[in-house]
């Protein structure tokens, strides 16, 4: 199967990035809409693993007064993350993860 080439983000094969998309929903985003709880739980979630994917409920459309893509748009503006996809009522954000400061030891 040939995947497009917004899947190959992470590697060459673009393995993580295929599995954000087609796993499991990580956060909903239901009637409160986009809290800052829900910005925490996802910038912690893009932390660990990269990507997230994120659920919006119609209440939360309703509430916000935002169509789906404008969510995901708002939400990635917020967090500084790519959105990745957008498929329904569901998106992927990426977020590389930091590297970790290398320490110099002089001798």
């Amino acid at each position: 199967m040939l995947w497009p080439s917004w899947c190959y983000l992470v590697s060459s094969s673009g393995v993580a990035s295929r599995r954000a998309i087609q796993g499991r929903v990580d956060v909903i985003i239901g009637k409160r809409g986009v809290v800052e709880e829900v910005l925490r739980e996802i910038e912690f979630r893009l932390k660990v693993k990269g990507f997230v994917k994120v659920r919006v409920l119609k209440s939360a459309l309703y509430v916000t007064g935002m169509d789906r893509r404008g969510i995901a748009s708002y939400v990635a503006g917020r967090l500084g993350a790519k959105l990745v996809d957008v498929r329904g009522m569901t998106f992927v954000l990426y977020k590389p993860k930091r590297s970790e400061p290398s320490s110099k030891v002089e001798g």
